[in-house]
């Protein structure tokens, strides 16, 4: 496996940090990967999850959202629309470089960004989502307790995960106004579904919600005992498999010159 380092502007023109993995030779697909709220694209599950797929023959462009990891930005001006927003810039990017993903992954909240920015992305062909809520609303059960002072005072610091985060009030009512079982219904690509039974961040009903509001081809995975961030090596590597068992069937091969 080979891995490049990469940036590009993000929504707010901010320089969003980016790595590309890829197989020694030439990649079947190009996939991009969405990372969790308040991760990064270096986190465990979502490096686990590229080398996988590599290893499935699929190039796998992972990157910081604007105000986290090594991307620049304030972490404070974002919300899921900017999330989304850079999103599309990734694929922008990868289309200019001649690489234009076929696959769309997203873990977490940067499932439902996928999902979400899809429709902006008419290469992709396939979309794939670990533990995704179907309400973006749902991540301010994080952090409940602060949001009275945040809707009182304009913004609050809160802990998630260990490590302080400033929220505005504008972060809140923009999760409010989204929805991504709307989107889910108008994709119009097929989608998998990974979700564990015992997700106690994420509560399995999300993907119940995904999936009867998905129109067909449709799949779902169970992903049994996982925890929500796929901590265990072998968990990750399950859900990377699946998916490139998955996406296969639907994603043309880049290597043949005959694919469209």
């Amino acid at each position: 496996m080979k891995s490049e380092q990469a940036s590009f502007p993000g929504s707010n023109g901010a320089m969003l940090a980016a790595r590309l993995d890829a197989p020694d030779g030439p990649p079947r697909a190009h996939a991009l990967f969405a990372h969790c709220f308040t991760c990064g694209k270096d986190i465990f599950a979502a490096t686990r999850i590229a080398q996988a797929l590599v290893e499935h023959g699929i190039a796998v462009l992972r990157f910081d959202f604007t105000g986290l990891g090594h991307s620049e930005g304030e972490f404070a001006n974002t919300d899921f629309s900017s999330n989304v927003q850079d999103l599309v810039a990734a694929a922008d990017w990868m289309r200019q470089a001649g690489i234009a993903p076929s696959l769309s992954i997203g873990h977490s909240l940067g499932g439902a960004a996928v999902l979400v920015a899809a429709g902006a992305m008419p290469e992709v062909r396939a979309v794939a989502t670990i533990g995704a809520p179907s309400d973006v609303s749902h991540v301010t059960g994080l952090f409940r307790e602060q949001v009275p002072e945040i809707e009182a005072r304009g913004e609050a610091l809160v802990q998630l995960a260990g490590r302080p985060f400033r929220i505005r009030r504008e972060f809140l009512a923009d999760a409010a106004e989204q929805n991504v079982r709307g989107h889910v219904a108008r994709l119009g690509r097929a989608l998998l579904i990974l979700h564990s039974p015992v997700d106690e961040t994420v509560a399995i009903g999300n993907a119940t919600g995904l999936f009867v509001n998905a129109s067909h081809p449709k799949s779902f995975v169970s992903l049994d005992d996982a925890d929500h961030l796929l901590r265990r090596r072998q968990d990750a590597a399950y859900a990377a498999g699946m998916i490139a068992a998955w996406s296969e069937r639907y994603l043309p091969d880049a290597r043949d010159p005959r694919a469209s």
